[in-house]
Formats: C-alpha cells, sequence, structure tokens
C-alpha cells in the first residue's frame, strides 16, 4: 500500500471541496491529513463518473514527493470492463499490466528534476474484485522497472455498488460486471530537485487510443490547476 500517496490523494479531494481555501489552508491539511489514515481511505474508495474515452489525472505535489495518479476505464485500456474470457483477452490485460509497471512508458519528467520512481500500485476491478500490484522500485537506478522487490496479489470486496453481488458466481459473467471494471495506477516520486519539475509529458493517447480526454487535477505547494488533454495537448504544465 501507499500511505502518503493516500494522504497526497486525499490533499486533492480537500482541494475540490475548498477550492478557495486551500492556498492559505493547505499545510494545515498536510498534517491533519498525514494524521488520519481513515480520511484517506475513504477518499480513496471515491470514484468520479464511469465515463468511456476519459480518463483522470490526479498529480499532487507535497515538499520532494509528487504522486501521480490515473482513473480509467476498462474499456479504454483493454477493450472490455469484465474478467478475460479468452486467451486474447488475457494477453492484452497481462501486456497493459506490463506496460504500467514501466512508469517512464507513460509519463516523462524532465531530467533536472532528478525524480526517481519509489513506488507503483497497479488495481483493476475487471473481474468484480479489487486486484492490486504493488512494487517497491531501487531508488539506486533511476526508473529500473525490472528490479521488482515484491509483488503482491490482494483480494478486497468491490465497493458498495457491487456488495450485493454473489461473487460464488462465475466472475466470467460479463452482465454482471459490465460497465464497472476500470483500472487505478499510482505512481509515487521522489524529485531530489523539485524546482526543476516544471512540467510532464505523458504518452497515454498512443498506449490507449481509446481515449478521447483526460482531466488533469494538480495541486502543487505553489498552485493548483485543472487541465484537459487531447491527442494533440498532451503536456501538463505546472
Amino acid at each position: 500500500m501507499l500511505p502518503k500517496a493516500n494522504a497526497l490523494r486525499a490533499i486533492l479531494m480537500f482541494k475540490r471541496n475548498h477550492p478557495m481555501l486551500i492556498q492559505r489552508k493547505l499545510a494545515l491539511s498536510i498534517g491533519l491529513i498525514l494524521s488520519t489514515p481513515a480520511l484517506a481511505n475513504e477518499e480513496f474508495r471515491q470514484h468520479e463518473a464511469h465515463v468511456h474515452g476519459h480518463v483522470e489525472f490526479n498529480i499532487a505535489q507535497d515538499g520532494q514527493d509528487l504522486l501521480i495518479e490515473i482513473t480509467a476505464p476498462g474499456a479504454d485500456v483493454v477493450g472490455f470492463e469484465h474478467a478475460p474470457q479468452n486467451d486474447e483477452q488475457q494477453q492484452r490485460l497481462n501486456k497493459v499490466l506490463e506496460q504500467f509497471s514501466h512508469a517512464d512508458g507513460i509519463f516523462q519528467l524532465p531530467a533536472p528534476a532528478k525524480c526517481h520512481l519509489e513506488e507503483s500500485r497497479i488495481a483493476h476491478t475487471l473481474n468484480g474484485e479489487h486486484h492490486d500490484h504493488d512494487h517497491d522500485h531501487d531508488h539506486d537506478h533511476d526508473h529500473d522497472h525490472d528490479n521488482h522487490e515484491k509483488h503482491d496479489d490482494k483480494h478486497q470486496d468491490k465497493d458498495a455498488q457491487h456488495a450485493h453481488h454473489d461473487h460464488k458466481k462465475d466472475v466470467h459473467d460479463e452482465g454482471e460486471h459490465s460497465g464497472h471494471g476500470e483500472f487505478t495506477v499510482q505512481y509515487q516520486y521522489h524529485c531530489d530537485n523539485m524546482p526543476q519539475l516544471r512540467y510532464l509529458d505523458t504518452q497515454w493517447f498512443n498506449l490507449f487510443p481509446n481515449t478521447q480526454t483526460i482531466s488533469a487535477n494538480v495541486l502543487t505547494d505553489k498552485a493548483q490547476s485543472a487541465l484537459e488533454l487531447k491527442t494533440n495537448s498532451t503536456r501538463i504544465t505546472f
């Protein structure tokens, strides 16, 4: 799990709920959030509306720490929103999980910022259950994705909207889970020279052409912004 990442996401929720107070209360809210993991966990369970063709990036910076979170419909990522039903779909899912394990293939951060990927978390709900893939990264090698210290698979209860489902049923029942499966990906970085992190570029549209727009919510120590990215606009400026 990424407790720091959850705390940073909770800061983003604070930003959405209190847009006029964020500048003067940010420092106070950070201290409060870091001491209340329940708040972070509750915020983590909340999702924006599930819209095909639309992906959300949440980006939060706190000191030298940076969190990038992606929430994407399964239809955008693998072309379906249920458990894989054949070898082709399973191979597609495996390929996507491999792509997500290489953060530098999705986001490019300026080299002068000296950002190092510390942890990543990849989760999906294609089969009505929550599957996590957590990775610690070797800090001695920038973006070394071949050296994973651990691979944890966890099975948790789905969100409230699925609580009424009988999980003893065949998880390949497309009708039961259609319209709900999505991916959540978190990348947590430590940047030695944060003032040089003035932008980041994304290759998301090239990797996942089913996506038409990306909403990017950005919160840093100095500013906040909400951007919409399209295929011809893929840079997020801080």
